[in-house]
């Protein structure tokens, strides 16, 4: 590796790199939202750019999805305008043996499951420190919220035995507000059981529009990993 390069950041590349690599000219793509998934998007319009691959679509998960996709120069389009997708590539939080996902660490998660389940195969791209035995072990549950309703919503979490906590904001005064224009609470509830079920049950509490539990979504998952300061890209 060469002298002077943050061999997290070069890690990060190369996922992002494996990830670009496995999408095929005349696709509909799900661009997820995050640093490594940034990556990723470079790469597509890196390989757009030398011709390598040509007519693909970007559908993105965020407003950061969107500016990168424009900057690089994928072609954007909408849920509206397609009829599916082919491949997404999308960072986690967690991951767990089963390839289930906690996500909304940016605040994003409910557009990226919306376009992460569309897609035919949905490629996550994290590096090894998101792998866990369980999900919850280190990382609170994104919840977002109507703003609405946050209160309510708060003392139902509760009831579960999780601890919410409202995602303010840095370097802004006040809370954290999605593309949506709702609020995140980050719910503790340790190490989670039944992702499955608590996904459900999460969603059926009124005022919750979408939960960071991402189960059975997970086609395949690329890990960076750094050893000896060489990084390398394995397959879950």
């Amino acid at each position: 590796m060469t002298a002077g390069l943050d061999p997290v950041k070069v890690m990060k590349q190369e996922v992002g790199r494996a990830a670009a690599n496995r999408v095929k000219s005349g696709s509909i793509v799900g661009l997820g939202t995050g640093s490594t998934t940034a990556f990723a998007i470079q790469f597509l319009g890196d390989r757009l750019k030398s011709g390598e691959l040509t007519d693909i679509r970007g559908v993105p998960t965020s407003f950061q999805a969107s500016v990168l996709a424009k900057q690089y120069g994928i072609p954007l389009t909408t849920l509206d305008e397609i009829s599916k997708i082919d491949i997404a590539i999308d960072g986690a939080d967690e991951v767990d043996p089963q390839k289930n996902l906690i996500k909304g660490g940016g605040a994003a998660h409910t557009r990226e499951k919306i376009v992460d389940s569309l897609a035919d195969e949905f490629i996550v791209v994290v590096d090894s420190s998101k792998l866990v035995d369980r999900l919850g072990s280190t990382f609170p549950l994104p919840v977002e919220v109507l703003p609405m309703a946050v209160a309510p919503v708060t003392n139902a979490l509760e009831k579960l035995g999780g601890k919410p906590e409202l995602r303010m904001g840095v370097k802004k005064d006040g809370p954290v507000i999605t593309d949506q224009g709702n609020m995140i609470l980050d719910v503790e509830f340790g190490a989670i059981d039944n992702p499955a079920e608590l996904e459900k049950i999460l969603n059926n509490i009124p005022g919750i529009l979408e939960n960071g539990l991402f189960v059975g979504v997970a086609t395949l998952v690329l890990i960076g990993e750094i050893k000896n300061d060489q990084s390398s890209v394995r397959e879950m």
